[in-house]
């Protein structure tokens, strides 16, 4: 109880993890909920923990896991840890699934009643249906993909002309903001017409 003296003076001087440790789960008359509440505290603080850091052994796993998920992205953790297990990985299934969703990724497979747009959503036509392309830079094409570095995943977006399938523009990014999208096509733009 003797944490509790003169609380009202010590609240704002120190630290949260210093009023962290003044909360005593076992105490006889003060719930957690009552001590977070005098502590100035949310209580999801006190519950936080914080995840657990990549190990070398997790990068170098998701990196075969990716590897597989290239060639097959139909796999799911199951298939995954299958194709493993033939390369001579012996892992736990809840670890690939874990490692999936630090990846973002997931096994591709028919989804039911994916063809039903949203009520209020918007159809925009296709423009391209009776269009026959015949010269370079009449029609181009854009895409977004990620892949792995060393100690992180980089996004990559690539401009291809449709008629010869030669990439025009390329940028990487570490984030997935539009900034390196905007850059590509301007540099695509430049680099086909000579317009800046």
């Amino acid at each position: 109880m003797s944490n509790w003296t003169g609380l009202k003076k010590r609240q704002g001087l120190h630290p949260v993890p210093k009023r962290l440790s003044w909360i005593e789960p076992q105490h006889p008359q003060l719930s957690i909920v009552q001590q977070c509440a005098l502590l100035q505290l949310n209580r999801s603080t006190y519950y936080y923990e914080p995840r657990p850091q990549l190990t070398h052994d997790d990068q170098r796993m998701m990196q075969q896991m990716d590897r597989i998920y290239t060639r097959h992205p139909y796999y799911g953790y199951r298939r995954i840890r299958q194709q493993l297990k033939r390369d001579g990985q012996v892992v736990n299934h809840k670890r690939i699934h874990r490692l999936m969703q630090v990846m973002g990724i997931q096994g591709l497979y028919p989804r039911p009643r994916t063809s039903i747009p949203a009520p209020n959503h918007a159809i925009y036509p296709y423009l391209l249906t009776n269009v026959h392309i015949t010269q370079p830079n009449q029609v181009w094409g854009t895409d977004i993909t990620y892949i792995p570095g060393t100690d992180t995943w980089y996004y990559l977006v690539a401009i291809l002309d449709w008629y010869s399938r030669y990439v025009v523009s390329w940028q990487l990014s570490e984030t997935m903001q539009t900034d390196f999208c905007i850059v590509a096509a301007q540099q695509a733009l430049v680099r086909s017409t000579g317009y800046s």
